[in-house]
């Protein structure tokens, strides 16, 4: 039965085959993708914010927060292309209170309580900021709020290209079992081991932007038949 319907969430995914065109690097640079916009937007599970499709096949953001997840268990490296447009009309401080402008990848999303962060600060600082966020037993925003999160760092100092307004860049993580490597714009940046609770944790991919417009291409891997992807709903404190 959940082979039944997974074939039939997978049906427009799989018929447009998310083809990418790879150019090999050297040294620590993975093949790079191109990727492919085929991603639908009926997809995507927009839990905060407004995503767009653009007839181009692009998503477009411009609300000051955003959050959504692919509707369906992947396999594999789940990459981001964007374009940044510079900051949102309005600003919207994160729960802690800070303002920041960044975009990434939510992994192993199992809900708001329960996932990890890939993100792309880019102003007022860049750099890369790698956390679980870990609840057990809560699964809902009014419950865990901001709570639960644990930031990575890495033995590796690499130094991000620059974002400029107008111009693409490429958000790349592979997650296996608890190792973590991420790339940008095909160059190793990131890795280590995110510790045994991240394998507590299961999910679909999905993304994540606070007051930042940009447009976007999502690569979110291979989709497998596992169990559903969880309730969509949508949560403005999300």
């Amino acid at each position: 039965m959940l082979a039944n319907q997974a074939k039939t969430v997978h049906t427009s995914v799989l018929a447009q085959a998310l083809i990418a065109v790879f150019v090999c690097g050297h040294g620590l640079s993975p093949c790079r993708a191109q990727v492919s916009p085929h991603l639908e937007a009926e997809e995507l599970c927009v839990t905060n914010g407004h995503i767009r499709k653009l007839p181009d096949g692009r998503f477009s953001i411009a609300t000051p927060s955003s959050r959504a997840t692919v509707r369906y268990h992947t396999v594999g490296a789940t990459e981001l292309q964007f374009r940044y447009l510079g900051p949102t009309s309005l600003s919207k401080p994160l729960a802690s209170g800070a303002l920041r402008r960044q975009i990434g990848l939510k992994l192993r999303a199992q809900d708001t309580c329960n996932l990890v962060y890939v993100m792309w600060r880019l102003e007022p600082e860049q750099g890369l900021a790698v956390s679980v966020k870990r609840n057990p037993g809560l699964s809902t925003h009014d419950r865990c709020g901001a709570h639960g999160y644990n930031a990575f760092t890495s033995p590796r100092k690499t130094r991000l290209p620059p974002v400029i307004v107008g111009e693409q860049h490429n958000l790349r993580a592979e997650l296996t079992g608890s190792l973590l490597k991420v790339f940008t714009d095909g160059m190793l940046a990131w890795s280590g081991d995110l510790g045994v609770e991240v394998l507590q944790i299961e999910g679909p991919v999905g993304i994540r932007t606070d007051n930042a417009q940009l447009e976007f291409v999502l690569d979110a891997g291979t989709p497998v038949a596992l169990s559903p992807a969880p309730h969509c709903a949508h949560n403005v404190e999300d």
